[in-house]
This record gives C-alpha cells, sequence and structure tokens, in this order.
C-alpha cells in the first residue's frame, strides 16, 4: 500500500486479559480515545468474516473486517469507508507473552494516501507521524483497560494513572 507504520507498548497484563479485550470487538471505544462507538455489522461478534462500524469523536468514520484471525495472538484488520486522505488501511495486532502477567503488543499499518505523488509526500510528512501517534495511544489504552477494567474515554488518563498498566 505504501506506507508502513509500527509500534509496541509492554504491558503489566497477562496475553489473556489482553486478548480478551482485542476480541470484544465491539469493545473498542472502551480502550480507544479517539473512538466514540462501535456497532456490529452482521451476526458475526468475532473472528475472520467480523465487521464493525466505528465512529469517531470528530465524526469521521470507519468500517473494518477481520481479515486474519488466531486466538491469543494476532488479528488484522482490513478498513473500507475511510476519509481522505486515506484511500486503504489494513492494521494489525500481534501479543507476544513476556510472563505469564505481561506481554508486549504490537500493532502495524499499512496504508495508501491519495493524490498521486503529492499523497506519497503527504504519507510520509504527515501521516505516518500522525498514525504513529495513534497507535501509541490506542496500544497504551488497551493496556490501561486491560489492567484497570476503566474505560478511557476520549483522553487517555494521566501518566500516574497509566504507569502501573505499563512495563518501563
Amino acid at each position: 500500500m505504501g506506507h508502513l507504520v509500527t509500534s509496541s507498548v509492554r504491558m503489566n497484563v497477562s496475553v489473556e486479559k489482553v486478548w480478551a479485550v482485542l476480541d470484544d470487538y465491539v469493545g473498542l471505544a472502551k480502550y480507544s480515545n479517539g473512538v466514540e462507538t462501535a456497532t456490529l455489522i452482521g451476526d458475526k461478534t468475532t473472528g475472520l468474516g467480523a465487521k464493525r462500524h466505528c465512529v469517531f469523536y470528530n465524526k469521521d468514520s470507519v468500517v473494518e473486517e477481520i481479515i486474519q484471525y488466531e486466538e491469543n495472538k494476532l488479528f488484522t484488520v482490513e478498513l473500507t469507508e475511510l476519509s481522505a486522505p486515506l484511500k486503504s488501511m489494513i492494521a494489525s495486532f500481534r501479543i507476544e507473552k513476556r510472563s505469564e502477567t505481561s506481554c508486549e503488543v504490537f500493532m502495524t499499518m499499512d496504508f495508501g494516501v491519495r493524490f498521486g505523488p503529492l499523497g506519497i509526500v503527504l504519507g510520509i510528512l504527515m501521516m505516518r507521524p500522525v498514525l504513529k501517534g495513534v497507535q501509541k495511544k490506542l496500544l497504551t489504552g488497551i493496556a490501561y483497560h486491560a489492567f484497570t477494567g476503566k474505560n478511557v474515554g476520549s483522553e487517555l488518563p494521566s501518566n500516574d494513572e497509566l504507569a502501573p498498566a505499563l512495563t518501563a
């Protein structure tokens, strides 16, 4: 697709707890500070072919469908009905166990940008850094929600509140 961004966060949470958060496919708004609501499209609640419609706090929206799924290990979603300047995106989450009570979660976004050569430059100079920040916030939100059971809302908790959930 043209642009690749990867981030990871080490969490003081077991693989099973993190997977339970990720596998709650319509629970995205519980740990994402950008997503206001997520609703299922169809009857599938998780696994290959599960689809959700996500509405962001700024009222943009996207449809996500699981296209790869390995329980307690990884899943990949394809995003469609994207807002400009994005023309395509595939996002993956992969979990690696570090101990019985900790893991590292990796997030990768492979995306394309509209507008031809201008889009390539836009992707490099603007979209990559923005999406890197989105990834870090999303991964931190996953750690916080999995560790505390509390929802994130539109703003991440303070660093003091986040610290117990994160491995240094």
